[in-house]
């Protein structure tokens, strides 16, 4: 079968180029979002949950027609990219003073996913200021946890679409390219994990890590309208041991290459980080792999 271009697990053949030159012809007046809407449609190009995947499809019909496959129509406004013109989260002023206690003393302990609620502000603003790396906006599926102990905030988590490709991770799972590209949405990748610098408690990392590990696959299909059933991260040696993770009984799966995932050169640009994983079922592998 002849392949014009392969984008994002979508193989497109002449005949599909052949098509999408007859669907632009058809309404010669439908912009360029809805033309990728239509597509969406004509191929049941949807996101678990049902959204058309419309963002991605004008990505493939720009490719498209930047090769000289097809003639889209002339753009007829230009957006401002959102992850370009962001701005910073602002800061957020809590008390800090010490908070020094047992597990037991802080139940109940517990979790409110933010995103899209009026707390996401206090949560990316909790990262930017206390966290290493800064807030980045997460890309793709994701959530976001505050975790707190009656009005006391404690820690947070944010979790989003894993990495495409993970050398050591793919080997652990077995899977082929083809499952890895069908199911890759049943993993989740551990973005951010904060306890707030003030507050010292005892195995609280790896408490948390556990109630997560329980609570995540719920929250996912709750939003996304799939579970997950394999978690992952990385931690920088460099800074820290993966204690925490390691004491949830988290896996060792190996290291990163250090090239990210733009790489062009096959060099290493950033520092090596350990990978490790953790799977919430029993059968992630025939469910992965299946």
């Amino acid at each position: 079968m002849a392949v014009v271009l392969t984008s994002r697990g979508r193989t497109v053949t002449p005949e599909d180029v052949a098509f999408i030159r007859a669907l632009i012809a058809a309404p010669p007046t439908a912009s360029r979002r809805r033309l990728s809407e239509i597509l969406c449609r004509a191929w049941n190009w949807v996101q678990p949950n049902g959204t058309l995947r419309a963002m991605v499809c004008r990505g493939l019909m720009l490719a498209l027609h930047r090769s000289g496959q097809i003639e889209l129509p002339a753009r007829r406004w230009v957006t401002l990219n959102p992850l370009a013109q962001r701005r910073r989260p602002e800061p957020i002023v809590l008390d800090e003073s010490p908070l020094q206690a047992t597990l037991q003393a802080l139940e109940p302990i517990t979790f409110r996913q933010v995103r899209r609620t009026q707390e996401e502000a206090t949560f990316n603003g909790l990262i930017e200021a206390h966290h290493y790396l800064g807030y980045t906006q997460p890309v793709g599926e994701h959530l976001k946890d505050l975790v707190s102990s009656g009005d006391q905030l404690l820690a947070c988590l944010a979790w989003s679409s894993a990495p495409r490709h993970l050398g050591p991770r793919d080997r652990f799972i077995g899977w082929s390219a083809e499952a890895r590209q069908r199911n890759l949405r049943l993993l989740a990748y551990n973005l951010r994990f904060l306890i707030l610098p003030w507050v010292q408690v005892p195995h609280l990392a790896s408490h948390l890590l556990g109630q997560m590990a329980r609570r995540l696959p719920h929250d996912w299909e709750s939003v996304y309208g799939h579970p997950v059933v394999f978690l992952e991260t990385f931690v920088d040696p460099t800074r820290f041991a993966g204690t925490c993770y390691r004491a949830a009984n988290w896996i060792w799966l190996g290291r990163t290459t250090g090239r990210g995932k733009d790489d062009q050169k096959h060099r290493p640009n950033r520092p090596l980080k350990e990978i490790l994983g953790y799977p919430l079922s029993r059968r992630f592998r025939a469910i992965l792999c299946g």
